[in-house]
């Protein structure tokens, strides 16, 4: 290797190991590369990985701009232009031929042979230098399973050949290091997508160990959706299109307000709001109720304009100490709350249906909050499983949550 890049090698080694993001470990390797004398002008790199809406992420850098944020790209269909785009691409050539490297001076005569090179011919690039870096087949997660990076130049006499060398031999470096920074990254946004936000920062903090649990005093919520049984059985096919959509409004309404959803149980949500402060997270509790019950009225009206069917919220609000921490066999543990005050909040909110009222909060819930005028009583009710009847409360017509 030139011993130009000695420094630069040592310096991703560190900051791969420091855990920089991609954008930064890309930003330091151009900059660098360009100080020890290789003529780059433009760099992408590209990267798959495993989201429930994005593809992939692409970085890019340029010689002459300060910084280019990060750019995901969702899952393209056939009949896409991007898709088209992607498949008279240099990166979709290298992968259905095999190959790993494919440079072109670019000129006039070769503008149409890759969809990129108008707007690289445009931009002045004069030599450009695709490559693809595979993962072994042991460490490829679902579609992560490679690397694609372009490497071009506006200089008149393009790429000398020691620059070409210099970069294939680096850029495997980058890889690696763009690779552990992907996965860190993978690695939150599952734990956090199939255990919730707060949930999954614990675990990733190490919080892993079965029986490890710690009692918490917190705002309870659980939500479930009118005559879902009816449309499963008349309607089997339109379920999972009516989940989703009444779960996108139900799941931003809790997260806007600092909620955390735990679970789903069908058509039902489990949440808490866990903040430092019991009246502050009732309050944000309620907003979320409030916001909830705006976007599934909207959501409602849509799909009944599309002649889709429609449901709505039933929801219940508690308050209680629950342990929140790891349950389960030795081989397979839920990270969730459990306690009497879980129980308590499922039954609450499914008494909705038998006394006709969307929301209810439980006695312990109206008295953690200074706004008891707002509330009014339902009556007292035995609960299935609880051992005291509870009295229900609602929010007082003339307080309706806005």
């Amino acid at each position: 290797m030139d011993p130009r890049f000695f420094s630069l090698t040592t310096w991703l080694t560190e900051r791969g190991l420091a855990g920089d993001s991609e954008s930064t470990l890309l930003n330091g390797f151009c900059d660098r590369l360009l100080a020890a004398g290789v003529p780059l002008s433009r760099v992408l790199v590209g990267v798959d990985t495993l989201h429930p809406t994005h593809e992939g992420h692409v970085f890019r850098w340029g010689r002459d701009v300060d910084s280019i944020p990060p750019r995901e790209y969702g899952r393209n269909k056939q009949d896409d232009p991007n898709d088209q785009r992607w498949q008279k691409s240099p990166f979709h050539h290298l992968l259905q031929t095999g190959g790993s490297v494919l440079r072109r001076r670019l000129t006039a005569e070769i503008a149409n042979e890759f969809s990129v090179f108008p707007d690289l011919l445009k931009d002045g690039v004069t030599d450009y230098i695709a490559m693809l870096d595979r993962f072994g087949p042991d460490s490829a997660i679902a579609n992560m399973d490679w690397v694609y990076s372009s490497w071009a130049t506006d200089g008149d006499s393009g790429f000398d050949e020691p620059h070409v060398d210099a970069l294939k031999e680096l850029v495997p470096l980058l890889v690696l290091a763009v690779k552990s920074a992907t996965l860190t990254r993978l690695a939150e946004t599952l734990v956090e997508t199939y255990l919730g936000r707060d949930a999954g920062r614990r675990v990733l903090q190490g919080r892993i160990m079965r029986g490890v649990a710690d009692k918490i005093d917190t705002v309870l919520w659980f939500s479930d959706l009118r005559g879902f049984t009816r449309i499963t059985d008349t309607e089997p096919e339109a379920v999972i299109p009516l989940l989703n959509d009444y779960a996108d409004a139900v799941v931003s309404a809790i997260h806007e307000h600092g909620g955390d959803v735990l679970k789903f149980v069908g058509d039902g949500i489990l949440a808490i709001f866990n903040g430092s402060n019991r009246v502050l997270a009732a309050r944000e509790a309620l907003a979320a109720a409030a916001a909830a019950r705006r976007s599934v009225a909207a959501l409602s009206d849509e799909r009944k304009g599309a002649g889709l069917p429609t449901t709505a919220l039933y929801l219940g609000l508690h308050v209680g100490e629950v342990f929140y921490g790891n349950v389960g066999s030795q081989t397979r543990l839920d990270f969730t709350v459990i306690g009497p005050a879980v129980n308590e909040v499922s039954r609450i909110a499914a008494m909705c249906r038998s006394v006709e009222q969307p929301l209810l909060l439980s006695a312990a819930f109206v008295e953690s909050l200074p706004l008891s005028n707002k509330f009014v009583s339902v009556g007292r009710y035995a609960l299935r499983g609880v051992s005291r009847a509870q009295e229900l409360f609602t929010v007082d017509p003339e307080h309706q949550l806005s």
